[in-house]
């Protein structure tokens, strides 16, 4: 073997500068922030994240599914 056969200039090696990092907005101050950070470099507030699983439905979105829910209630105590 050769020493261009070991040539390995071009492999990373897990090297993460390249790689996009997502970032978020600060709720307090509207600063871009890490998406991983737990408070915000500029104003100092705390990020928190709060996921629900009615965040961000809307109202239709919500009646449809009680109503959904109560119906299947219904049907299966009438067994």
């Amino acid at each position: 073997m050769t020493e261009a056969d070991w040539d390995d200039s071009d492999d990373d090696w897990g090297d993460d500068d390249d790689a996009p990092s997502e970032t978020v907005r600060c709720p307090s101050c509207g600063a871009d922030v890490y998406e991983d950070a737990e408070q915000c470099p500029a104003c100092g507030e705390y990020i928190t994240r709060t996921h629900s699983a009615w965040q961000g439905k809307p109202l239709w979105w919500i009646v449809l599914g009680a109503i959904g829910v109560i119906a299947t209630i219904a049907v299966l105590s009438a067994l």
